[in-house]
């Protein structure tokens, strides 16, 4: 019986060792040792898109400034679209190494994962069809219409704070195609995907975005307890102060936004 007991004991006591291993594992040593930084995104211009529908590449402010912290880490990177709403199961799961899309710095964010310093400024606007642009200038002017948001997403958020109608759908991109199919009557986006997609000489000619409906910051995610945070954060100083994050930001025409120190 004492055997049987000590035998017992010590199983359990190695499950405990090898429970506390996992815990205390570092996240950079897993990402270099399986040699592939993995990120979370949706098809979000001008943060993470592809040229074109045939295109493979994922490109934009937030997909380059990914690849070039992956060089810095020594792996390689991969991108992976992910549903929004699921992004911090995502994350847990280990599907994803990190979330770095346009990720708005929110409550619910912060106390689901640890994030990176906040590098870029943004906003939720109201986007409406040009020929309606006057009719909308005001929240209030809004209240009747029936918008289509991001699920999950700052947008739903705004949507819900100011009692609108809305129809969740799996990413911005697609409330675009919603409003333009006339399948509703507005959207809810991240000014800076707004600027790049809609108005004159985009493919959303016909659309225009009128009312701001906050102010935010954007954020990189990453698991609870990763040291991967304090690797970015120094990355993003870097590259601030030698000039790259400008250089790129002015690729995609957001470095207006661009949070400087």
């Amino acid at each position: 019986m004492k055997k049987i007991l000590a035998l017992v004991m010590a199983c359990l006591l190695m499950c405990l060792t090898f429970a506390g291993c996992g815990s205390n594992a570092s996240d950079m040593e897993y990402v270099k040792e399986k040699g592939t930084l993995v990120v979370g995104i949706t098809d979000f211009e001008p943060m993470d898109y592809k040229k074109s529908k045939d295109s493979t590449e994922w490109i934009g402010f937030d997909a380059d400034m990914a690849k070039l912290f992956a060089e810095r880490l020594g792996v390689k990177v991969e991108f992976v679209e992910i549903d929004w709403d699921n992004k911090a199961l995502e994350l847990d799961g280990k599907s994803i190494d990190c979330v770095w899309n346009g990720m708005t710095l929110r409550e619910d964010v912060l106390a689901a994962m640890d994030c990176s310093q906040a590098y870029c400024n943004n906003a939720q606007v109201v986007v409406v069809p040009a020929e309606d642009a006057d009719k909308y200038k005001t929240a209030e002017d809004c209240k009747d219409l029936q918008f289509a948001v991001e699920a999950g997403s700052a947008g739903e958020d705004m949507a819900e704070a100011n009692g609108f109608k809305f129809t969740p759908v799996k990413d911005q991109a697609t409330t675009l195609t919603e409003v333009k199919a006339g399948t509703c009557d507005a959207a809810i986006i991240d000014s800076l995907m707004a600027g790049a997609m809609v108005g004159e000489g985009t493919g959303y000619a016909d659309l225009t975005y009128t009312v701001g409906l906050n102010s935010e910051e954007y954020g990189v995610g990453f698991r609870k307890g990763s040291d991967l945070v304090a690797e970015i954060n120094a990355f993003f100083d870097e590259c601030l102060e030698n000039g790259k994050m400008m250089e790129i930001a002015s690729q995609y025409g957001v470095q207006a936004a661009i949070i400087t120190k």
